[in-house]
Parts: C-alpha cells; sequence; structure tokens
C-alpha cells in the first residue's frame, strides 16, 4: 500500500504507526463497496489524508469520511464518569509524562529544521547565495512561529508534570495550543510548495543537497545518543503528524479525567478545536468519479462468481471474479451516479481454452508478498468487535439510526481492510498467450474450488477467441444481473436476524480416515470461517503409507462468529523439487474437503458429538464439542493446595527458594531442547491424559520428573506449561493490576503507553515479574523459529495473553457484562498486552527496578 504522498518521501510515521487510510488500502471502493476514483498518481504532490478520529486501536483506526463523523469528544460512558479520582488522575501523569517526552524530541526536530536556515539567509545576500530569500521563506515557512507556540508550551507544561500533585491543572496550556493551529493550516497549505522548492533546490545546488540530506536532530536529555541524522523532507513532515499525536493525547486524557475536574471543559474544547482543523484538512481529498451506463446484453451461463484478493502492481486489489463457460472475467465494481446503474469495470479475461494452471517448478517467482503483521490483523479484529458491541448497545438503547449507521460504516471500512490484507495462499493462473496473475486466497480449500471449477469446464471442446470491444462491454455488463454473490463477504453486510455464529471453543478430535485406493502419506487440517473467510486452524501429524490413517488426536480451535467446520485430507508429498515458488512451501495434493455447518443446538451439549465426513469417497470420523465463550474466560484453581497447580507463586518460589517455579523452567527447557521447532508448539493442544499425568509428578514433586519429561510427547509438556499458568488463583499478571493492564494497552500514544506499560512490570510482585521476564524471553526464542514452527509472537501471545492475564472469577465478575464484551474487549485486550511485552527490546529484572520511566510515579 502506497501513501499518497511526495515524490521519494520516506514511509511516513503516520501510515506506519497511526493510520491506515482506507481510500488506497481498498482500492477504490468506498464505503458501500463501490468504486471510487483514486487519488493522484505516484509522483503527484498531494496533501497525505490526516484522520480525525483517534481511537482505541489507533494504528489500525480506518479514516473517518467528512468532518461530521468525526468522535465526540465526549469519551464513552463509563470512561469519564466511572473514573476514580486517585487512578484516574495517576494515568494522566503517565498519559502527560509519555507526550512531555515525545514533545521534547519534536523541538528538537523543529530546531534541526530551523539550524540551517539562519546561515542560508545570511548566504542570500551575498554574490554567491545558496538559496535566495524567496526559496528560504517557503520551505521554511512557519517552522519558528510553530517551534515557538511548542517551545513555550512544552517549559509551562514541564514544572507542572515534575512537580505533580492532585490539584494540578493543565487543561488551558492544551486549549490555548489547539487555539493556534491557525499556523499549522498555513504550514498545511505552503507543505507541497515547500516540498516541491526544496526538490528543486537540492537537484540544483550541491550545497543545499549536502544540507538538507543530513540535518542533526538532538537526542533526548537522558538518551545515549547525542545527535541522529533525519532529511529535511521527513523532518518537514513532523508538524502534520503533531496535530494527530496531540489529537490522541487529548483523547486520552479526556478519558482519564473526572468529569468534575476543572480541566474537563477545557480538555473538552481542546479536542473540538483539533477535531475541526483536522477535518477542514481532509475536506476536499476525496475526488470521485460517475459510472457510465453501459447497455445489458448477452448471457453466457455464469458458473461461479467471487471476491477474490489480487496482487496487481505489488498491491493487494479487492476484485470480483466472474467463471463463465468458457471464460474467465476479472472485473471490479464501478461508483454509479445518481439514478444510474451499477456496472463493472472489466479489468482482465482469459478464454478457458488459453488457461493454464503453472506446475510449481513452471511458475515464475511472483512479485514480493508483504504478509499483514499478524498483531494489525488482530488490532482490526479487535476494533470490529468493539464497534459490534457499540452497535448491539445503541440498538438496545433504542440509540439514533445516524449513529448506527455511522458504526457501521466504521465496521465496514476495517472489515473491509481485514478482507484485503489477510489472505496469504497463492492462487496462480496463466494466459499461455499472455501474462500471468496472482490471488492471494484465505483459504487451500477456497483455491480448490476454484481450480476444480476451471477444469472441468476445460474437458469440454472449448476454442480460444478474441472478445472485441463490443463484445467485452456487453459481457461486463451482463456480470452484474448475473451475479450470484452480490456483497462484499463481510460480517457488516448481513442482515440482522441471521445467525452471529459461534464464540469459544471448539474441541475437535479427528479419529481416522477411509476409502483410500492406495496407501500414501497422508494428514488432515481444519478451517473454521471467521471474521468473512475461511482460515487453517490445525493440522494433524502424517500417517505414514497407509488406506487406513488413525490419527486420534485433539484440537482446540477458537471460534470467532464461526458458522462452518472445513476438513481437508491431503497426501503429503515428500519430492523437494514440487516447491511453489510463490511461498516456498512444497505443494500437497488434496485428496478430498468436506464442509458441515456448526448447529448451534447440536454443538452446544455438554458432551461429544461423533460424525463422519464424506469427500470424494473418503470418510473421516471425527468428534467434537463446544465450550462457550463465558466458560472458558474462567479461571480454574486445583483444590489442591499442597503441589504446585493451583497455589500462588509466591508459595512455591518460597517453597523451593527458587526465582521461578521448578515446573516452569522443566518445561521451558524441554520445549527449547526438542520443541521450538515443532510445527504449532503451544497451539496445538497435547494428549489430555498426558497432561494430567504430567500434572500429578509435578504436584507430588516425583524423583522420576525429569525421566518422564524426556519420554512425554512435547505438546503435552506445552500444555501442562499452560495448564499451570491457568490453574493459578489469580493470573500471573495479577488481579489487582488488570484494570490498569486494559487502560494501558488502550492508551493511543506511544510515549504514555511505553511509561505506563513498564510501570506496571515495576508494580508486580518480583515472583511474578522474574517468571513473566523468564517466560517472555522464552516465547521470543521460539518466535524465532517461526519460518519452521509457523509460531509468530502473535499466535504466542493469542494463546498466553489471556492464559497469563484472564482474572480469576471472584474478579472477573466485576468487569464482564454480557458475552459478547467478554470476547470483544477483555480477551482481545489480553493478547494486545502479551503482545506489547514479547515485541518490546529485552528487559531486565535488574533495569527495570533500577530505572524509573520520565516522570513516573506509582499507580
Amino acid at each position: 500500500m502506497e501513501p499518497l504522498s511526495h515524490r521519494g518521501l520516506p514511509r511516513l510515521s503516520w501510515i506506519d504507526t497511526l493510520y491506515s487510510n482506507f481510500s488506497y488500502a481498498a482500492d477504490d471502493y468506498d464505503t458501500e463497496g463501490h468504486e471510487e476514483q483514486k487519488g493522484p498518481p505516484e509522483g503527484s504532490e498531494t496533501m497525505p489524508y490526516i484522520d480525525e478520529s483517534p481511537t482505541m486501536s489507533p494504528q489500525l483506526s480506518a479514516r473517518s469520511q467528512g468532518g461530521g463523523d468525526s468522535i465526540s469528544p465526549t469519551p464513552p460512558e463509563g470512561l469519564a464518569h466511572g473514573v476514580e479520582a486517585g487512578k484516574g488522575l495517576e494515568m494522566r501523569k503517565l498519559v502527560l509524562s509519555g507526550f512531555l517526552a515525545s514533545e521534547e524530541i519534536y523541538i528538537n526536530q523543529l530546531e534541526a529544521l530551523l539550524l540551517p536556515m539562519k546561515p542560508l539567509k545570511a548566504t542570500a545576500t551575498t554574490s554567491q547565495p545558496v538559496l535566495t530569500i524567496q526559496q528560504i521563506e517557503t520551505i521554511f515557512y512557519k517552522i519558528q512561529d510553530i517551534y515557538e507556540i511548542h517551545k513555550e508550551f512544552y517549559d509551562n507544561l514541564c514544572p507542572k508534570v515534575q512537580q505533580w500533585d492532585s490539584q494540578v491543572t493543565m487543561g488551558h496550556l492544551f486549549q490555548k495550543l489547539a487555539s493556534q493551529l491557525g499556523v499549522y493550516k498555513a504550514f498545511v497549505d505552503n507543505y507541497k510548495v515547500a516540498l516541491e522548492t526544496a526538490e528543486k533546490c537540492s537537484q540544483s545546488n550541491n550545497q543545499f543537497q549536502k544540507i538538507s540530506e543530513e540535518l542533526k536532530v538532538k537526542g533526548p536529555k537522558d538518551s545515549k545518543d547525542s545527535h541522529t541524522s533525519v532529511t529535511m523532507e521527513a523532518l518537514l513532515y513532523k508538524p502534520i503528524d503533531r496535530v494527530t499525536r496531540s489529537t490522541l493525547v487529548l483523547h486520552d486524557l479526556l478519558k482519564h479525567t473526572p468529569v468534575d475536574h476543572p480541566d474537563y471543559p477545557l480538555l473538552q474544547d481542546a479536542l473540538r478545536i483539533s477535531q475541526n482543523f483536522l477535518s477542514s484538512i481532509n475536506e476536499d481529498i476525496d475526488p470521485r468519479r460517475t459510472a457510465v451506463t453501459t447497455p445489458k446484453g448477452e448471457t453466457r451461463q455464469l458458473v461461479k462468481d467471487g471476491f477474490l484478493v489480487e496482487m496487481s502492481e505489488s498491491s493487494r486489489k479487492l476484485r470480483h471474479v466472474f467463471l463463465f463457460t468458457d471464460v474467465l472475467l476479472c472485473a471490479k465494481l464501478k461508483k454509479a451516479s445518481a439514478g444510474k446503474h451499477q456496472q463493472y469495470d472489466c479489468k482482465w479475461y482469459i478464454p478457458l481454452a488459453d488457461l493454464v494452471f503453472p506446475s510449481p517448478e513452471e511458475s515464475e517467482a511472483s512479485p514480493q508478498v508483504h504478509p499483514f503483521p499478524d498483531h494489525e490483523l488482530e488490532d482490526m479484529k479487535m476494533k470490529i468487535s468493539a464497534l459490534k458491541s457499540e452497535i448491539q448497545k445503541e440498538k438496545a438503547n433504542k440509540g439514533q439510526s445516524r449513529a448506527i449507521e455511522r458504526l457501521k460504516k466504521k465496521m465496514f471500512e476495517n472489515e473491509f481492510l481485514l478482507l484485503l490484507n489477510s489472505p496469504t495462499i497463492p492462487f496462480r493462473i496463466h494466459n499461455r498467450n499472455g501474462k500471468s496473475y496472482l490471488f492471494l486466497l484465505s483459504s487451500d480449500y477456497e483455491r480448490s474450488e476454484w481450480r476444480e471449477a476451471i477444469q472441468k469446464l476445460q474437458k469440454k471442446d472449448l476454442q480460444a477467441f478474441v472478445l472485441s470491444s463490443v463484445e467485452l462491454q456487453v459481457l461486463t455488463g451482463s456480470c452484474f444481473k448475473l451475479r450470484t454473490v452480490h456483497n462484499i463477504p463481510v460480517t457488516s453486510n448481513k442482515d440482522d436476524d441471521e445467525s452471529p455464529g459461534l464464540y469459544g471453543f471448539l474441541h475437535v478430535i479427528v479419529h481416522s480416515a477411509k476409502g483410500f485406493k492406495q496407501s500414501a502419506n497422508l494428514y488432515c487440517t481444519l478451517e473454521v470461517d471467521s471474521f468473512g473467510y475461511f482460515v487453517s486452524k490445525a493440522k494433524t501429524r502424517v500417517f505414514r503409507d497407509t488406506t487406513e490413517p488413525k490419527w486420534d488426536e485433539e484440537f482446540e480451535i477458537e471460534l470467532e462468529g464461526s458458522q462452518s467446520l472445513r476438513i481437508l485430507c491431503y497426501e503429503k508429498c515428500y519430492d523437494k523439487t514440487k516447491v511453489n515458488k510463490d511461498n516456498n512451501e512444497i505443494v500437497d495434493k488434496i485428496m478430498g474437503k468436506g464442509q458441515i455447518q456448526l448447529d448451534p443446538q447440536t454443538v452446544e451439549t455438554k458432551n461429544w458429538h461423533t460424525d463422519v465426513i464424506e469427500m470424494n469417497g473418503i470418510k473421516v470420523e471425527f468428534s467434537m464439542k463446544f465450550t462457550s465463550r463465558d466458560m472458558s474466560l474462567k479461571r480454574t484453581p486445583s483444590k489442591k493446595q499442597t503441589g504446585v497447580f493451583g497455589v500462588k507463586i509466591s508459595v512455591v518460589t518460597k517453597r523451593e527458594r527458587s526465582k521461578v517455579p521448578y515446573i516452569v523452567r522443566q518445561c521451558v527447557e524441554e520445549v527449547e531442547k526438542r520443541g521450538i521447532e515443532e510445527v504449532g508448539i503451544y497451539r496445538i493442544s497435547g494428549v489430555a491424559t498426558d497432561i494430567q499425568a504430567l500434572k500429578a509428578v509435578f504436584d507430588a514433586n516425583n524423583k522420576d520428573i525429569l525421566l518422564m519429561l524426556s519420554d512425554m510427547d512435547i505438546n503435552a509438556i506445552a500444555g501442562t506449561l499452560k495448564l499451570y499458568f491457568r490453574e493459578l488463583p489469580e493470573p500471573l499478571l495479577t488481579d489487582r493490576l488488570y484494570p490498569a493492564f486494559m487502560e494501558g494497552i488502550a492508551l493511543s500514544d506511544p510515549a504514555a503507553k511505553e511509561n505506563c506499560m513498564m510501570h506496571l512490570l515495576r508494580s508486580l510482585p518480583d515472583p511474578n515479574l522474574i517468571t513473566f521476564l523468564f517466560l517472555l524471553e522464552h516465547l521470543k526464542r521460539v518466535a524465532e523459529k517461526e519460518p519452521i514452527n509457523k509460531m509468530s509472537l502473535h499466535n504466542l501471545a493469542t494463546v498466553f495473553g489471556p492464559t497469563l492475564l484472564r482474572p480469576s472469577e471472584v474478579e472477573s465478575k466485576a468487569h464482564l457484562t454480557s458475552a459478547a464484551d467478554i470476547w470483544s474487549h477483555d480477551v482481545m485486550a489480553q493478547v494486545q498486552v502479551l503482545l506489547y511485552y514479547l515485541q518490546h527490546p529485552p528487559i531486565s529484572f535488574a533495569e527495570l527496578k533500577r530505572n524509573t520511566l520520565y516522570f513516573s510515579t506509582d499507580v
């Protein structure tokens, strides 16, 4: 995804760390799935779109279209009104101290930009000027004013934070800062010209080019780096970035400011001014084009159609693909003007007589496909779930239809981004007379369906042909009338009365399979639908050289609104020559595939339900049972207090005279010794009886523990470690600090979040902290082997987040309202907390205890 930005400008921070701009990511589709005109082509000069609606998950917030849709400055009820005065004020302190640290960096950046201005002005009046006065004033326009505004703001705010007490007020400082945004408007209006001028001057003057390529920015007071080198182009972008950052901080401050605090109305006013300013900047950045009506016509038989993600020019595009009896046509939906019919625009077509599937060894390497980071996909899911909850609350309270529509629009935008960025499975097709095309699919099942449908049609006597422009227009015109898939497959397009699907855990045992004609190396994979697309969730081991494999393997699959379970049976290929160049994986052959609906009434019994799924003459026997999410969220401490399971971690470490419980050390050591390259380690569940046997041995402190560990299946050892943390009477990160972890991870400003999250670690009891840091480093080592074990930091955070943070039952009753709220907010936030620490540079216990971060105090 390329930002709409000045040519050559480095990847900008507001894209990387704050917002994804929906307009270009969604490839010209507006919020109803209709096409919009693209922004200016790469290289044209335009102001980047600035997001005006900071939210719970800022780095993935989709843009709010137009000023009227921006978030109200009033925080959600229960945040402001329910703020406990003491805790709220301490959170304000953490937010402010983090912001102050970033403000110091910003002032240093402005200083670095201003530094060459004086000598350049001095030479402007000499016989050999580097730049003219006019060029200098254009490039450095309003930088001096912006610097003075922020220097004054910093100098006034700094002593208030350093000498913090409950009476401190600083709302007037933010209000004054917001009132001076007119200077930023002038800067923004000149930004494009400033960049153009700087670039032209660099090209024509070597001296200026050297100056602009290496400006020295002073490091923060306590930093080891005295200076860093930054380009002038990057620094000129900083003021634009800063307004969005300030607005994020205002959201965070309001969230943790009691309504009756004197700062509250002032911060509200500052936020209103800031949002209006951002809206005014964005008003003109939404050019649209109208569609032209095309005649409806010929009705070739349509066999299959659906939305697929195409890799085109190294970026992802959502396409509607139509398979007719003799041609495959790839189109996109155009936006219709008032009173006109919607229509498709043909991107390309291939007659089926010319369509071939390149074998793995024949296909050329595809353009580089950069997978979207797991944690960003999870952030999108978290945002979607939160918006779903808000919509349900609005409906329950009979809220305004306009508010509900606005929430639905935001939900669609996030779901669209998720749909666009989640697929990773390559599906390449080739025109024997021309080029290749690459689609990315979420599921091997889907790829197999498309391939089989095309190959079935190709068995007929097909002729090659070329469509004239009129014929192509007629065929494309018929697509709208003939299509069977009308909406982009996102949940916001579902009717209200449709089943919301199942949320919780599906336990599946894959028993055996019959019906194979010859011996083969066989395995199965399981897929479930989630957020509108299917995801592969589990894989059995390979059963070698058999016609009747017996796996008897149990899996725990997380369901997120799922309605279907798919089972695919594969023959394992060990031929190294058959490597798919798109993803470097050996291509295995699908022997059969089948799908069953997850009927809530059938599944939601406590007993195992055994079934057989038939696929191409093959029968796979499996059992399943479902655990609802409210049950799966319960912490289940052991009733026996003499062992290690269900006993407080401080009691165990004191009894053992150790810093980390023996069970944790031994399980970690064994996993690192022989399980670190195991595919799905910690995700794939071990056999339940093995785990219970290990639990009994550790509880009894049996002398044969080490011998038993060395003989045990590694997934059972991984399962025992997870069970130990799940059965602690309170979570490793404690019930007391749980609300603070939830608030800290929701902070929008990165500096404030860092300050708060490190401070919370310091607040943990020593045994908990040392054990947590020990586990953290282990999980990072596991993730280093991700290319082999397929366990990324995000996957590990998903497995361990709820295990380490889920509150004990007494505590959780205070937090949990409805089942939907439990899942969307609590569980996903627990994953985010662990992921934050997993992605953090190494954290040392000694250094953490020694260092108190920027202006930090006890919560």
